[in-house]
């Protein structure tokens, strides 16, 4: 089982190259490169393959037979240019392996299975109804092995599963800490259990750091310098990508963004954590803040922050003063970020992050009042889909390389 926090959105994988020369690992490099080229840029020819690379034709043409041999490539048409022979184009084979992605949040589990384009084939989404961090896993197992099946697979086809969730993963300790919204998350062993249900390899991240890669690689953060994603829901974490490469910190627990004490001293609110503990950006920006700041100020009934924010739009007004505490409070967060990181960039996503409606014009506003730095806003692309979205990317840059080293192994 791997357990490890994420790679950056730029890491490529691929074979390993620390081994001493040799004819067969240059070979494998050269088929390795090939395969990659057809990834980001096919589908192409022997021909256009051989003037992008600077790899001889017949070089090429030796790689792809391998390649094709391993069914690593497939046949993807013909080119039949103005002048000249009609030319083969060739693309990677999206079926040679498949991967998991699972996002494990308090209310509920997203489970997708993807084949080696990214494409997904086959997904759940469930509530969370785990009462303990065992009938959690279990959950877990139960859609992927349900979305596997559905998909036509067995659960050895799955290359690798990444699986994002709060808190952040220690290896040494062989656990997760700081996942206070998923009781008992943090026992040891918790993880063989998810490894051993799943029968494949799998990897712990952080959920906020998924999202990030996620909305950088499909989502609003494409093309970002410094890139900051804020994940509002049952909790608040933050994911940091830096020119396309996620920044972790010196233990995984860079973005830890719901920890940052409250300034004033404050107490944290009855009932949200430690009694006679200072307040944390968590206690008074998460969810379940804003339902307890609407009752303060006049609701009734049964609330959640999504009925909040509903009442809000119909000009409910103690709903907007609600709100518009909720985007005070973040407005302070995106200071302290502003001025540690200089992003250009602060995403809004999560449960909240569906409301950025409603708070994007007060943020921006207490953000000019309490700093001159103004990165620019925006409400995430990807939605509820961005932590599965980077679990399914991060899974990818795993088993693209691992189902080239296997392939390629069994018929070299």
């Amino acid at each position: 089982m791997s357990t490890r926090p994420a790679t950056g959105a730029g890491s490529q994988g691929g074979p390993q190259t620390a081994q001493p020369w040799n004819r067969q690992r240059l070979r494998s490099n050269n088929e390795w490169l090939l395969l990659e080229r057809l990834r980001t840029d096919g589908p192409l020819s022997r021909a256009q393959l051989a003037r992008d690379t600077g790899l001889s034709k017949p070089t090429v043409s030796a790689a792809l037979a391998m390649l094709e041999r391993a069914g690593l490539v497939r046949e993807a048409g013909l080119l039949a240019p103005e002048r000249g022979r009609i030319a083969v184009l060739y693309e990677p084979d999206p079926l040679a392996g498949h991967v998991l992605g699972v996002d494990i949040g308090r209310a509920r589990l997203r489970v997708a299975v993807a084949d080696l384009s990214g494409r997904i084939v086959a997904r759940r989404d469930v509530p969370n109804r785990g009462r303990s961090a065992n009938a959690v896993a279990d959950a877990v197992v139960a859609a992927a092995n349900e979305a596997t099946a559905e998909a036509g697979l067995r659960p050895e086809d799955v290359v690798h599963a990444a699986i994002g969730s709060p808190g952040v993963w220690d290896e040494s300790q062989r656990r997760v800490h700081y996942a206070a919204n998923l009781p008992g998350w943090g026992r040891r062993g918790l993880f063989e259990r998810l490894a051993a249900g799943l029968g494949t390899g799998i990897s712990l991240h952080n959920d906020a750091n998924l999202a990030a890669l996620g909305e950088y690689a499909a989502g609003v953060g494409a093309g970002s310098r410094v890139f900051v994603y804020l994940l509002i829901g049952t909790g608040v974490g933050m994911g940091v990508v830096v020119g396309g490469e996620l920044q972790p910190g010196a233990s995984g627990a860079a973005g830890e963004i719901g920890l940052l004490p409250m300034a004033g001293g404050a107490a944290a609110p009855e009932g949200s954590g430690v009694p006679g503990a200072p307040a944390t950006l968590e206690g008074t920006a998460a969810a379940e803040s804003v339902v307890r700041s609407a009752r303060e100020l006049g609701m009734s009934g049964s609330l959640t922050a999504k009925r909040v924010f509903e009442a809000a739009r119909a000009g409910d007004g103690a709903a907007c003063a609600a709100v518009r505490r909720e985007a005070e409070q973040l407005a302070f967060a995106v200071a302290v970020v502003a001025a540690v990181l200089d992003p250009d960039l602060v995403v809004l996503g999560g449960g909240l992050g569906n409301g950025a409606d409603l708070l994007l014009a007060p943020l921006e506003e207490e953000l000019h009042r309490l700093t001159p730095l103004r990165p620019r806003l925006a409400a995430s692309l990807l939605g509820d889909e961005a932590v599965l979205r980077g679990a399914l990317a991060t899974a990818l840059l795993d088993a693209r390389a691992e189902v080239f080293e296997r392939r390629t192994a069994a018929v070299g």
